[in-house]
């Protein structure tokens, strides 16, 4: 291969914006989506080179002193993010982009002790052996719990695509309380609670949780209809807030994307794909048009009360049927689809409560839909879903999710493009409406490479704040140390508090997450210390109790001593060990792990946590704190003795 004189590593500096659009575009063409995609964003002045923004400002070349945490600072912002396929959910500080937390939610984690300990097993779920259902997950939308239509810091949600469940994060020690596997469903992938109750008016918080079902499957799934697929379905569930019990589900056609929920309350919508259907590719892209699926939750509710229900399977939830089918009568009917152009990925409210814009992905464009009309199609008074739609505005290749800043803009991440498109939501409107002076996109930004999601700070609240967006790319490629064939990702933070867009700085995400909320670190109230009685087999009185094989080891920590200095069981006993951490001061966490048995967890001031294991091997086993506490950390260690 030839490389250029005195550079022989120059092949690796092409020029990678001119790579990646030129072959974005050929595999498009050769897939033969001809789906209109000649509208690229213009170059907006002066918008173009790698590594450069818009208005030319680069990450170098940014005023760094007005983003960065001096040492011994906190951040403005918590940015809670899906971890994707590790099954976790992931806390950053922003501005600095420092990773605070993370969350163990699907996977096991040895540190924390989460599929360890009995009490994250029971909220995981085990099966009849005692073994975990499941051990693996996949976190995708991350969202919080509303009051008056902005975060109170309660809750967060975030849904697992593979196995079908939500979980709920509390708010006050980011830690999971509640897991609830969703019945007669596959690939629950968009997730959305609602901002007020959608029947009592005076409840303004949340009260439900809606999450989409993204592959249709025969209903029940059971071995029935496998090869029927026109015996398909798709189920949209709604869970109660406070429960985590499930209320009900709605049948719909074609397979749905992400979630959105409307400020009054009224309304749940989820993108769609594949309204054709079709369990192939190829039957997949026949149709002209996807949709907008809404959801009038308050006519779904009274339905169930009317008893206008059905079951699927053994499951005791009841399904109403929101299928076109059955909801021809706009003055009864439970949805309505708004047809909006191929493959959509990604619907998002504005802040203002008017609108939900869908993203094209196939198409260049972005579909706004006015809510004030949608009510009307509810009531008889528009002629087509179609007439709901209010702006189409042209921004160019792959757009995909969309955040706001509270001024009337649009930031929408494209992904064939590498960029990221600011635009004006009321430009757009008067643009379809045939002003053809209306300037729609006001700036561009390149990121690097290949946005997914991107949202703002506060963006999804009543107030959005209109400083921060944040890029969620899919590649990184040449932007950090190479560590092997698997590459971080790129999370890339922009200033939008400006006329023009300015890139901040790159910090890593471990692969691969996807939705995120920027959340105002004054939203979220943490407990530093639990308090004894939050735990009913809280440990006040050491020591041992056996009923046959079953022994019950309780035991206590304070730095830097366990309360027992050794025990003794009998092989083959079926040993529980409750430890109950008695310090009361901020961050002095105690550790417990046993070797050779697959036992390591560890428990924060005041509280309690407890494993069960068999003793199968006899000997010593020096018990010990995994996680640093005081001086004389190595040596807080109790004896296990294991009598043959």
């Amino acid at each position: 291969m030839t490389t250029q004189k005195g550079n022989p590593d120059s092949t690796r500096n092409l020029g990678r914006r001119k790579f990646l659009e030129t072959t974005a575009l050929a595999g498009m063409a050769t897939a033969g989506l001809g789906l209109g995609l000649t509208g690229c964003a213009p170059k907006e002045q002066g918008a173009g080179k790698a590594g450069g923004s818009a208005s030319g400002a680069t990450a170098a070349g940014a005023s760094h002193g007005n983003y960065e945490v001096p040492p011994g600072k906190l951040d403005d912002y918590y940015i809670v993010s899906s971890g994707g396929h590790s099954g976790e959910v992931r806390v950053y500080g922003c501005p600095s982009g420092r990773t605070l937390k993370r969350v163990p939610v699907f996977n096991i984690d040895p540190m924390v002790g989460w599929g360890i300990t009995n009490e994250s097993r029971a909220i995981i779920g085990t099966r009849p052996n005692g073994e975990l259902k499941y051990w693996t997950g996949d976190t995708h939308h991350v969202h919080g719990s509303y009051e008056d239509g902005t975060y109170d810091g309660k809750y967060f949600w975030v849904n697992d695509k593979l196995h079908s469940r939500v979980a709920r994060i509390r708010g006050d020690t980011f830690e999971v309380d509640r897991i609830t596997e969703i019945p007669n469903v596959q690939g629950q992938h968009g997730l959305f609670p609602d901002k007020r109750d959608p029947v009592k008016q005076d409840v303004n918080r949340t009260t439900r949780v809606f999450a989409g079902a993204e592959f249709h499957l025969p209903l029940p799934n059971d071995g029935r209809d496998m090869d029927s697929p026109e015996k398909y379905g798709c189920l949209f569930t709604c869970l109660d807030a406070e429960t985590m019990e499930v209320r009900w589900q709605c049948r719909i056609d074609g397979n749905m994307d992400l979630v959105a929920t409307s400020y009054d309350g009224k309304y749940a919508a989820s993108n769609q794909y594949n309204t054709e259907g079709g369990v192939r590719y190829e039957d997949m892209m026949s149709a002209e048009h996807d949709a907008c699926v809404f959801f009038d939750v308050a006519r779904i509710e009274a339905a169930i009360a009317a008893g206008k229900t059905f079951r699927i399977g053994d499951s005791a939830v009841p399904v109403v049927d929101g299928r076109k089918a059955a909801n021809a009568d706009p003055k009864t009917a439970l949805t309505c689809y708004v047809p909006i152009p191929k493959n959509p990925h990604g619907v998002n409210a504005s802040p203002d409560g008017k609108y939900f814009v869908c993203s094209g992905k196939l198409s260049p464009t972005c579909s706004v839909i006015d809510l004030s009309l949608v009510e009307k199609w509810f009531a008889g008074e528009l002629k087509t879903p179609r007439e709901a739609v209010v702006a189409e505005p042209n921004l160019g290749l792959g757009p995909l999710h969309t955040g706001f800043d509270g001024r009337g803009n649009a930031y929408t991440t494209l992904f064939l493009d590498s960029k990221i498109v600011k635009w004006n939501v009321d430009a757009a409107i008067a643009q379809f409406k045939g002003d053809k002076n209306a300037k729609v996109v006001v700036d561009s930004i390149d990121v690097h490479y290949q946005p997914g999601h991107g949202y703002t700070s506060m963006g999804e609240t009543r107030n959005p704040d209109g400083k921060y967006f944040n890029s969620g790319n899919k590649f990184s490629k040449d932007r950090f140390l190479p560590v092997g064939p698997l590459h971080v990702e790129t999370e890339q933070l922009i200033d939008i508090s400006g006329d023009r867009m300015v890139l901040v700085h790159d910090h890593t995400a471990y692969p691969e997450p996807h939705d995120a909320i920027i959340i105002r670190a004054d939203a979220v109230k943490t407990r530093q210390v639990y308090k004894l009685d939050d735990f009913p087999n809280a440990v006040t009185e050491p020591g041992i109790e056996r009923n046959g094989n079953k022994v019950h080891v309780r035991m206590t920590s304070q730095a830097p001593a366990f309360s027992m200095r050794e025990f003794t069981v009998h092989k083959g006993d079926i040993v529980t060990l409750t430890l109950t951490n008695l310090d009361k001061v901020e961050d002095l966490t105690h550790g417990f792990g046993i070797p050779k048995y697959n036992v390591n967890f560890i428990v924060n001031p005041q509280e309690t946590k407890s494993v069960t294991f068999v003793a199968d091997k006899p000997g010593v086993f020096w018990c010990y704190c995994t996680h640093f506490c005081h001086a004389l950390h190595l040596e807080m260690r109790s004896r296990m003795i294991v009598t043959a």
